[in-house]
């Protein structure tokens, strides 16, 4: 259903006035350039749940808004059904853009506090004549109850509801437009844990019911396990790993995807000490040479300095990008 082509992106800082003025008089000033993504490649079929694990500022999250459409990728290309986003027009582009929607992580920045729930989720439905004016309070109560929202409090504001309605909210405005793939990035990360369980509950259920697709973004390796069906993992801007979800956490292959499942706590290991991932993830502004992990990895070696490992298919339907299995 999609296909990212090596997509890359890249925020440039110009330099400021003051900055140009310092630089003209021999001040060693220059463009700041964040590496966000790096030749990041990924499908989802149809029907199936991917998920994007990784630490913080990996860039998963901006991958996610790239395949929405909220972003433009600096390089590569994104295709839906086989068709390049980017080349679409008018109705053909409309569509596109209403079957692939995103949930945020944050329910409550995410939602207009000046607009009642009843116009978050019917606004868009109506704009783009999917729902006619005189049935959308109608749909907007359907909507709402496929969420477990009671209709009732549809003239409420969003601040008036909790944090785990306020993210079913935000599922039902994604949902309004009819949706066939949802970009889910870290929708449960904000929520307490009970809250978690049934708004993951929500998506399977969604899942089925609606026959959805998902690319569902987050680093709690719990949450990825229990909803995905195939698991990529990304360490800053790259892909370093790709497995189906059960083979991913019995037998992980990349020294990055073991230290993260080493440090995940487990009910069944008793007296554990829990050692995270040595050294801290590098600046994006910055990033090592060769393969990016290996100042943190313990089994690095003098090529992983200065060639960046391929990502490769290493078994069935697994890929990881890693020097360790050239053999």
């Amino acid at each position: 259903m999609i296909e990212a082509r090596s997509i890359s992106k890249r925020f440039v800082k110009s330099l400021d006035l003051a900055a140009r003025i310092a630089g003209r008089l021999g001040a060693s000033v220059r463009e700041e350039t964040v590496h966000a993504l790096d030749g990041v490649s990924i499908t989802v079929e149809r029907g199936e749940v991917v998920g994007l694990v990784g630490e913080s500022g990996c860039g998963k999250s901006t991958f996610g808004r790239i395949v929405a459409g909220i972003m433009e990728p600096t390089e590569g290309t994104i295709l839906y059904r086989g068709r390049d986003l980017t080349t679409l027009q008018g109705a053909e582009a409309r569509e596109a853009a209403l079957e692939v929607q995103m949930i945020f992580q944050d329910p409550f920045a995410s939602l207009n506090p000046r607009m009642r729930v009843e116009n978050i989720i019917g606004e868009a439905p109506l704009l783009h004549g999917i729902v006619a004016k005189q049935e959308r309070d109608g749909y907007v109560d359907a909507t709402m109850r496929r969420v477990g929202l009671d209709p009732a409090f549809k003239r409420r504001y969003p601040h008036q509801f909790s944090g785990g309605q306020r993210q079913r909210i935000g599922i039902a405005r994604a949902l309004a437009v009819q949706p066939e793939f949802l970009v889910c990035d870290e929708a449960v990360a904000a929520l307490d844990v009970s809250i978690q369980a049934q708004v993951l509950n929500l998506f399977m259920d969604l899942r089925r019911d609606l026959d959805l697709t998902y690319l569902f973004i987050s680093h709690d390796l719990s949450v990825v396990e229990h909803i995905s069906d195939r698991v990529v993992i990304m360490y800053l801007g790259r892909v370093v790993e790709s497995a189906p979800s059960g083979e991913l956490f019995d037998t992980p292959n990349h020294p990055y995807t073991r230290a993260l499942l080493a440090g995940a706590p487990k009910l069944d290991a008793r007296r554990r000490v829990y050692e995270p991932v040595m050294g801290e993830i590098p600046s994006p502004l910055d990033p090592p040479g060769g393969c990016h992990f290996h100042p943190r990895c313990p089994h690095a070696m003098p090529r992983c300095r200065h060639e960046a490992p391929v990502l490769r298919q290493i078994a069935s339907g697994r890929h990881a990008a890693c020097h360790l299995n050239d053999g």
